[in-house]
């Protein structure tokens, strides 16, 4: 048994000796990137990209709401102003009516002279 003893307690020191000559002579474990340098810039400005061209297509969108907030205000002030301008027609055919005339010249005075009156063709 003493000989046995002495072997384990040498193969012990042996193994204590060589594990720490072994951790020196092994090289730091290396990292493995899935992505290289080069990928991660690409992918860096990929995202910068993304996010630049959202950024544009909201203001964009933005910018076209106005215009069609815009474009609907002044399609209203059109229509109200075309029905203004239909009511003006109306009081204008009005107005201007054989009848309406004659009772506004014989208020004045004036007379109608039949010789003096020429017939005009369209």
């Amino acid at each position: 048994m003493s000989n046995l003893a002495t072997k384990l307690q040498q193969e012990q020191q042996h193994r204590t000796v060589q594990a720490p000559a072994k951790a020196p002579v092994k090289a730091p474990a290396k990292r493995n990137s899935i992505l290289t340098p080069g990928e991660k810039i690409l992918m860096f400005v990929f995202g910068a990209i993304v996010c630049f061209g959202a950024t544009f297509m909201v203001s964009k969108q933005a910018a076209i709401y106005e215009v069609n907030k815009e474009i609907q205000i002044i399609e209203g002030d059109i229509q109200e102003q075309q029905k203004i301008n239909s009511d003006l027609e109306v009081q204008i055919s009005e107005l201007s009516t054989y009848e309406r005339i004659k009772k506004v010249t014989e208020k004045l005075g004036l007379t109608l002279n039949e010789n003096n009156v020429k017939g005009v063709e369209n």
